[in-house]
């Protein structure tokens, strides 16, 4: 046996070459033949080139074009991940598992969507949390710095915000001086039938010369900016502004396709007259509209009742009365208002 082996050991054959004549020249020849109605045939052929150099095998592989024909059409396909699908038997067994395989991949899907809807949720409480610890006494201290106070009233042909148009604006800055307010008829392109209550006729606004709502709209944006201090907020106060005056302008302003600019605040002076009236009970009058509070704290009328610019000068000293009565600050002002 030793003999043997060493007769063996010095035949001449090149190392490695008894891996090499078990590896070489193979290849490989896959058909399959589908019977769902047209002939379908795939031919897999790969090559493995085996050589010897230097006494070491180095591998070498060689990929050729996979061509399949199915009902005549000639595709080239060199994609593995196609390759295994067709290589895969369609049995019971593996349908089987291939819906099952579907089935935890749902699951895995719905446990997902359901984390990334508890993680969106979690986001929005925070936020929630971080805005309410924002808005403190001195969020609105400083928001008080920079605060623009405007007095406003509006005169309309009616009560209903769909149907009825503004037909007068009137606007007054408090910090008063130049071009501190704004007057302006609007003319509403149709009859005014509530001439008894303001005075204005359907003659004095159906005129050319009065301007419509969408042309007006942007001469109170620009006023408005003209009082504004850099980087403030403005506060719109008008009086029984949450009920009537608010909801007209912003209809006005949607029909006309504009928007409510995003830092103007709206206050209504008739709550805060009424808990005026609560607190100092039979000292003031039950009443809280403009003209009793008017009369109340004495302020003389400036011009016809229930005009815009008549009102906005009443409610302006009405304001200034209110506040000093319930030691309310500007910064209590809009931590009242709305939007």
């Amino acid at each position: 046996m030793k003999s043997i082996a060493m007769c063996f050991s010095l035949l001449p054959f090149p190392r490695c070459r008894i891996h090499s004549l078990a590896n070489c020249w193979r290849e490989s020849l896959y058909e399959f033949r589908s019977s769902s109605g047209s002939s379908c045939s795939n031919k897999i052929l790969c090559s493995n080139n085996y050589e010897l150099e230097g006494g070491y095998s180095s591998k070498r592989w060689t990929r050729r074009t996979i061509n399949s024909k199915t009902g005549g059409n000639n595709e080239s396909l060199t994609s593995n991940k196609s390759i295994s699908h067709n290589i895969i038997p369609e049995t019971g067994n593996d349908s089987g598992k291939l819906e099952t395989t579907k089935a935890r991949r749902t699951r895995k899907l719905s446990i997902r969507n359901n984390v990334v809807s508890i993680n969106a949720s979690t986001e929005v409480n925070t936020y929630n949390v971080e805005r309410a610890e924002v808005e403190t006494d001195q969020y609105y201290a400083d928001l008080a710095k920079l605060a623009t106070i405007l007095c406003f009233d509006i005169e309309t042909t009616g009560f209903s915000r769909e149907r009825d148009r503004i037909i007068e604006v009137a606007c007054q800055d408090l910090r008063g001086g130049e071009n501190s307010t704004l007057q302006s008829l609007v003319n509403p392109e149709r009859d005014v039938p509530n001439e008894q209550i303001h005075g204005i006729s359907t003659h004095m606004v159906n005129r050319y010369d009065i301007p419509r709502m969408k042309d007006f709209i942007p001469v109170l944006l620009q006023y408005v900016r003209s009082r504004q201090l850099p980087g403030g907020v403005v506060v719109l106060v008008s009086h029984n502004g949450k009920s009537f005056d608010v909801p007209f302008l912003k209809s006005e302003f949607s029909r006309c396709s504009y928007e409510i600019p995003p830092d103007w605040l709206f206050a209504d002076t008739l709550p805060l007259a009424r808990i005026v009236v609560k607190n100092k009970g039979s000292k003031v009058p039950s009443r809280v509209s403009l003209q009793a509070l008017r009369e109340h704290y004495c302020i003389p009328s400036i011009g016809p009742a229930h005009r815009a610019l008549s009102d906005v000068h009443s409610l302006a000293l009405v304001l200034q009365r209110l506040t000093y009565d319930l030691k309310l600050p500007v910064s209590g002002l809009i931590q009242a208002s709305f939007r």
